[in-house]
């Protein structure tokens, strides 16, 4: 039996792995970059072993550091979570080779699996349907086509491709993205479903025989190819299903699959589906399963790994409806930009269970309060997931949770999960791969920007509060008291999208607002019920409501019933700064210039591919804004850069003449 059994992965996934693990009474090591060192799995851990450097090449993908880490600790298993290591024949082969219990299915189904054209050709002759396929794009006549990399998954190096014109280009930025992620460039190209839906079929084999399919998860609700929103068990007829879970069990038989295994497949709108590829592994996904089943698929890891047999040789029941949405740190309105920052708050209302199945709200998280999100990894912060009787009510349950969470300190995907979950089209089931090309109204922000000017005054009452309660020798005054009070209390703040909000209140004797004004305004008769430093009600027009701020430095984040913002407060004599020049583009975010596509003087049109970003594990295109000529690189490829540095001037068209 398993007695110490090394993570190796980070995150939420390690903390999931170690839940399971206290609860069985299995020792728990982890294996961590200097990036975090002070992270919360980190903590969690029963021993924890540092792999020098931040990149993930150089700390959680090195098998060598892997393996002494577990020697150095007394490991006697590892689990490779289910990312990184989890679908490397070579890393399965070498924990085995050194006499350790692989957590996972053998070297040798990984190897066949995660070469995606031998996999096609292999599940073909079990009779799983397949898509026309090519590994010579030269070869493609009909469009539209999917560019996909050929080793590992999650989305990476896939294109879309209309025509014949942007066949080329995007060949090669997919094996470039699937050789930084994966070490294989190699990628190949399959029909594109227009409609389809993404269902994945989970399975479980043991070593005894047995293979079984514990149902489905529709997936389809997906940026960049990767999901955002899954939910189980998926929307579709009994016939559909039965089909989908024999395709599924027909494959994991063909390649005596041992272990957690999920089958994903395209659903076409006429009900035919196709088989897409096979992850040797635990899916992100995999609480919602857990949820409608109630088991506990790491649990079933750990005893298929330790050579027993499973508890059940045919699906086992499941009940109600469960809704899992990838809370990530990025800007959804920006193209999905990843964001970077300090956490100063996460929390999110009603949770019941952290990492463990359990009916209700579940959150399993990689961060905390204070947490530092970096570039170094995925955007995704955490997973929150939903299980109630019906689908409609997991998903208010889920969207009323993801409201009401305090997220401050770092851009986050929440406004756009919750605008999805109460979307019509997603409450009536018209979900697809291409829902949120077809639905741009769900990237609007819950809170409206002429609602911003309100949550402005809510933080310029609650300051004043804060610095009331920090000198108590003002306390005999009335509050809000002044020496001239004809002139009122002036407040400045920037908003999200960098515009300006200034806030004008004075109160009386009695700590009314005597009188009050934004700019931009906001229309309605407000009265102030209280102030705290943390705390705001107003009555507007009649109907009281309640804000939550938060302060930290000049940040001010504000939680009200509508929705959230995020506010700075401008000093009120600015220091002076230096002038960049006209035409400047900044680097959204730190990372690395991988590619420079132009040179200095040369002659561009808007749109044009100037330079190429890469940072947390994606390509970010850097485009030229309008007509004219590169007057400034500063950065060469491979060159590192903050927030805000000059990755490229271009002068306009009317400049440069």
């Amino acid at each position: 039996m398993i007695g110490k059994l090394l993570v190796a992965n980070r995150g939420e996934i390690a903390r999931r792995i170690f839940a399971t693990c206290r609860s069985l009474g299995i020792s728990t090591v982890a294996v961590h970059s200097d990036a975090d060192a002070d992270a919360p799995f980190v903590a969690e851990a029963d021993l924890a072993v540092r792999l020098p450097g931040n990149a993930p090449a150089e700390t959680y993908l090195r098998i060598g550091a892997i393996l002494d880490a577990a020697r150095r600790s007394g490991a006697d298993a590892v689990h490779p979570g289910y990312g990184f290591l989890a679908e490397n024949a070579e890393f399965a082969a070498a924990v085995t080779d050194a006499g350790l219990t692989w957590v996972g299915p053998a070297a040798k189904t990984i190897a066949v699996m995660g070469d995606k054209m031998a996999a096609k050709a292999l599940l073909a002759d079990a009779g799983v349907p397949m898509l026309p396929s090519w590994t010579d794009p030269g070869e493609i006549t009909d469009f539209p086509v999917l560019v996909k990399a050929a080793a590992g998954g999650g989305g990476r190096g896939m294109r879309v491709v209309r025509d014949a014109a942007g066949l080329a280009e995007a060949v090669a930025g997919a094996r470039r993205e699937a050789a930084a992620a994966f070490g294989d460039g190699t990628v190949f190209v399959e029909r594109y479903v227009e409609g389809g839906r993404h269902v994945e079929v989970q399975i479980f084999g043991d070593s005894h025989g047995t293979t079984v399919a514990l149902g489905e998860r529709d997936c389809s609700i997906q940026r960049r190819h990767q999901k955002i929103v899954e939910e189980a068990p998926a929307v579709v007829d009994p016939e559909v299903r039965e089909r989908l879970h024999r395709a599924a069990v027909a494959a994991g038989r063909a390649v005596g699959y041992v272990g957690a295994g999920t089958v994903e497949f395209l659903l076409a709108p006429t009900g035919e589906f196709f088989f897409l590829e096979m992850n040797t592994r635990l899916q992100v996904e995999h609480p919602v399963t857990e949820a409608v089943t109630g088991l506990d698929l790491v649990r079933l890891q750990l005893l298929v790994a330790e050579g027993g047999p499973l508890p059940f040789t045919t699906t086992p029941p499941a009940a109600g409806h469960a809704i899992e949405v990838r809370l990530c740190a990025e800007d959804a309105a920006q193209g999905f930009r990843p964001a970077t920052g300090t956490l100063h708050r996460f929390a999110v209302p009603g949770v019941s269970a952290e990492f463990v199945p359990l009916r209700g709200l579940r959150l399993d998280s990689g961060v905390a309060d204070g947490s530092t999100v970096g570039v170094h990894y995925d955007s995704m912060l955490a997973k929150v997931v939903a299980w109630a009787p019906t689908r409609a009510e997991a998903a208010r349950t889920l969207a009323g949770a993801l409201a009401r969470a305090e997220l401050h300190g770092v851009t986050t995907n929440r406004d756009l999960l919750v605008r999805v979950l109460r979307s019509p089209a997603f409450t009536a089931g018209a979900v697809d791969t291409g829902f949120l090309d077809r639905h741009p109204e769900v990237f609007a922000p819950l809170l409206p920007p002429e609602q911003r000017p309100l949550a402005a005054l809510a933080a310029a009452l609650a300051s004043a509060a804060a610095r009331r309660a920090d000198a108590p020798v003002l306390a005999g005054l009335p509050a809000g008291w002044r020496n001239v009070p004809a002139f009122p209390q002036v407040t400045r703040y920037s908003g999200p999208d960098g515009g300006e909000i200034e806030v004008r209140y004075r109160r009386d004797r009695t700590g009314a607002l005597a009188e009050w004004s934004t700019e931009p305004a906001c229309s309605g008769e407000v009265v102030l019920v209280a102030a705290a430093p943390d705390r705001v009600t107003l009555d507007v027009d009649g109907v009281r409501r309640a804000f939550r701020v938060h302060r930290v430095g000049a940040d001010v984040f504000v939680d009200g019933p509508d929705g959230a913002v995020t506010l700075h407060e401008l000093p009120r004599f600015p220091e002076p700064t230096a002038e960049l020049a006209a035409g400047s583009l900044l680097a959204p975010l730190p990372g690395t210039v991988s590619r420079v596509h132009v040179e200095v003087g040369q002659r561009v049109a808007a749109g044009d591919l100037l330079l190429t970003l890469e940072a947390m594990k994606l390509e970010h295109p850097v485009l030229a804004p309008v007509d004219g000529v590169v007057a400034g690189l500063p950065v060469p490829a491979g060159g590192q850069v903050d927030t805000g540095a000059v990755l490229a001037v271009v002068n306009p068209e009317e400049d440069a003449r």
